[in-house]
């Protein structure tokens, strides 16, 4: 007898192959059979007709590193049919983490990640951290080790390069976080301390991951016309030199440019993937757009101290008069300060004007009422049209991921509509197939993070199953509303529970801390 037993659905089974009628039958935490079963019983039986069952969604690159903690109910996922997140992005989260890098990484980070409390909750470790999310979520989780942690454990925010002593010490961090589990090194070349990592110190990193077969994950050093070519081409060497598999985050970049450059990759033995997230804004936090990089030096107190500094205020002057990213579409997304907070939604310029102050006034009192953690929504740096998005798509090397967001008032819709968009709009709209959209935002992540037994509806591999109506499913999030949730998602079973089961979600926190396997 099976524990739930999904009747008449058509299966879309994630490898990419045409869908098929049949019924899928669950045991415990795992698919244990998938075919056509006649009057088999089953102590709950679900009845899929008209919709489509496929794999849970993995979403390849979010923020939920504390907010699923704080939130464990994750309904903004679970709405879509995402059932595990990959965590630890953009070379600046949460594990391995000393105090003091945990509290300078929660403050400096707070306007993505979310500086959220978590009581009773305290760990150092990958393994500790991963084991946060057992029996504690509605989803799973598994996660990368940001390189920017494992800096500050050696050289805390120093700038400089690495001495031979402390890339030994930072080797050592990255094996111990890869024998605990962790699924690669990511790095964000924006942010302090990871963007002080040059290509010998990452791939130095990379050469301990590779021999478990991790993946070098990295937002990478630039993303528009002019910086794409030479940060792909660092992202390629970094592969090669270290002999690993390389993965490029929220690839928000002009297709026409950059798909040939992919290809050559991959011609001349390069290792390559991306992810990417359907809108052409994206979300970070204000001071990474707004301030050059030497005026992050030292941490978020000194930071903080020198934006008082009237001196301070006349030399960034050069950087607003000719910003390097376009800091006029800034749209304030997270302000967790009181007197500020009615700001949300309006754009940098606007918000300017309603203080009475210059942008650049402006801006330096937000950041230091915020402690630097005010969030924002911008225009994507690379200047791309829509037709970006489907080409980009369209390319056997894309994979989802949403970049989501789950920070302030008016966050980017990504976080709760990007896989409703893929699989509804973007799907009923032509742009893919509804069989290779369910493949990329699930095996193709699964395989890519070795994560052996998600991401395909098979015998024996974990039970991550969605069903969904392939009519109505659609994302209702706006940049006026982000938190509007997506619909047209059925049931949602995590580890062979349900967690949305008929519409209706229960109770159950079935999800893992998922390890490389």
């Amino acid at each position: 007898m099976f524990d739930t037993l999904i009747r008449n659905g058509r299966v879309v089974d994630g490898s990419g192959l045409p869908w098929f009628h049949a019924d899928v039958g669950i045991t415990g935490d795992r698919i244990t059979a998938v075919g056509r079963f006649g009057k088999a019983g089953a102590k709950q039986t679900v009845d899929a007709a008209g919709r489509v069952v496929c794999p849970g969604f993995i979403d390849a690159h979010v923020h939920g590193d504390l907010a699923l903690l704080a939130d464990p109910v994750h309904e903004q996922g679970v709405r879509q049919g995402v059932t595990t997140h990959v965590i630890g992005q953009d070379g600046v989260a949460f594990a391995p983490a000393s105090p003091d890098t945990m509290a300078y990484m929660r403050r400096y980070t707070a306007g993505f990640n979310g500086n959220f409390p978590l009581p009773g909750r305290d760990w150092r470790t990958v393994t500790k951290f991963l084991s946060q999310f057992d029996g504690q979520c509605s989803i799973n989780a598994c996660t990368l080790i940001p390189n920017g942690n494992v800096r500050m454990e050696v050289m805390g925010l120093d700038p400089r390069r690495p001495n031979p002593g402390e890339i030994a010490k930072m080797k050592a961090l990255v094996r111990e976080g890869m024998e605990q589990g962790a699924v690669g090194l990511s790095s964000g070349l924006d942010y302090v301390p990871s963007l002080y990592a040059d290509e010998d110190e990452l791939t130095a990193l990379c050469e301990e991951i590779a021999p478990y077969g991790g993946i070098y994950v990295t937002h990478m050093r630039g993303y528009n016309g002019q910086k794409a070519p030479a940060a792909l081409q660092e992202v390629f060497n970094i592969g090669k030199r270290a002999g690993c598999g390389v993965h490029v985050s929220h690839f928000n970049c002009l297709a026409d440019q950059t798909i040939p450059l992919l290809d050559a990759a991959r011609a001349d033995g390069v290792d390559v993937t991306f992810d990417l997230y359907c809108y052409l804004y994206g979300s970070t936090i204000v001071a990474m757009i707004t301030l050059p990089p030497e005026f992050l030096e030292g941490g978020v107190e000194a930071t903080v101290e020198r934006l008082k500094l009237p001196a301070t205020r006349k030399k960034l002057e050069p950087a607003f008069a000719n910003p390097r990213f376009p800091i006029h579409t800034l749209r304030l997304a997270s302000v967790p300060h009181d007197k500020y907070r009615q700001l949300e939604g309006m754009t940098l310029p606007d918000a300017a004007n309603a203080c009475n102050q210059s942008m650049l006034d402006f801006t330096c009192d937000l950041l230091v009422a915020t402690n630097l953690a005010a969030g924002c929504v911008v225009r994507h740096f690379a200047e791309r049209q829509e037709s970006d998005i489907p080409k980009l798509m369209r390319h056997l090397l894309m994979m989802g991921g949403s970049d989501g967001i789950y920070v302030g008032g008016k966050p980017h819709p990504r976080g709760t509509g990007c896989y409703a968009r893929y699989i509804g709009h973007h799907v009923r709209n032509g742009d893919w197939p509804l069989e290779e959209a369910v493949m990329k935002c699930t095996y193709h992540v699964a395989r890519r993070y070795s994560l052996k037994d998600r991401g395909l509806i098979r015998e024996g591999l974990a039970a991550d199953v969605v069903i969904f109506d392939p009519a109505t499913i659609a994302d209702r999030s706006t940049y006026d509303d982000g938190k509007a949730l997506a619909v047209g998602v059925d049931s949602v079973f995590v580890n062979g529970v349900p967690v949305l089961l008929r519409g209706e979600r229960t109770s159950a926190r079935p999800g893992r801390g998922l390890k490389r396997k």
